[in-house]
């Protein structure tokens, strides 16, 4: 992978930063794209202090122009992009009924709007050069419902379908397009979701009065778990694989 070029979005978080300091450290040179400027600056010094080749690329990815303007600055300054991550997300919890229009809206723009201005901004390039790869970070919630999550679920599960469908119209430009589901993984999201230390138990032994059955495995992902899941689809490993959806959640969502 040496070389090549991979944008990746979210890279101020824990996942995102996780797939981006991974590829870099593989020798990709890595765009890094977040709408929270500071974070992403900060997180990509700590990258480029290691003598890593990271390049912070401030940019909303629910705005299409914004989108596009990024993208062609990222293939002015570093070439062209060969390597996709959509690993910008947000969460909003609560039960449906009290769900503001705001919420909803909110969780689409980023999750399901963001990774379709990026991929088709991204993909499009691709094509022409007849090559190239690309995952979304979705989640086992696109296949397990979750209370207090229908808004989070219902976008990764468009995502999911959304990276299918384009991977199935570019497979025959030679491009793969693959899906990651992590479950529970040590992020500042999961963070937030939690009151005490009651419900970090609930999520890895369970709580049966939410239908959950915890974690099999027993413990929580890290985001580097998550992030060599992502670079092995997006590697000449998996050379082969396409529309796959690769769930990394130590058994939580019981294989479906």
């Amino acid at each position: 992978m040496e070389g090549r070029i991979a944008l990746v979005t979210g890279a101020a978080g824990g996942i995102g930063g996780a797939v981006a300091r991974l590829l870099a450290e593989r020798g990709v040179v890595v765009a890094a794209v977040d709408r929270d400027a500071g974070r992403l600056e900060q997180a990509v010094r700590q990258m480029t202090d290691k003598g890593l080749s990271v390049v912070a690329v401030p940019a909303d990815v629910s705005d299409s122009r914004l989108v596009d303007q990024a993208v062609d600055d990222v293939e002015e300054r570093l070439g062209p992009v060969s390597l996709l991550v959509n690993a910008a997300g947000v969460l909003r919890l609560g039960e449906v009924r009290g769900y503001s229009d705001e919420d909803w809206r909110d969780t689409f723009a980023v999750n399901v709007n963001g990774v379709f201005h990026v991929s088709r901004a991204v993909v499009d390039r691709m094509v022409a050069r007849r090559c190239g790869a690309m995952v979304t970070v979705s989640s086992n919630a696109a296949s397990t419902p979750r209370a207090g999550m229908a808004a989070y679920a219902a976008s990764k599960a468009a995502t999911t379908m959304f990276t299918k469908s384009l991977g199935l119209e570019v497979a025959r430009y030679g491009i793969r397009c693959n899906v990651v589901a992590p479950g529970s993984t040590d992020t500042a999201i999961l963070h937030s979701m939690w009151r005490d230390e009651s419900d970090r138990r609930a999520t890895l032994e369970g709580r049966p009065e939410a239908y959950r059955v915890g974690i099999p495995l027993g413990k929580l992902a890290t985001p580097e778990d998550v992030a060599e899941a992502v670079v092995f689809l997006l590697s000449d490993n998996a050379g082969h694989i396409t529309l796959h959806d690769l769930t990394v959640d130590g058994g939580a969502g019981l294989g479906a």
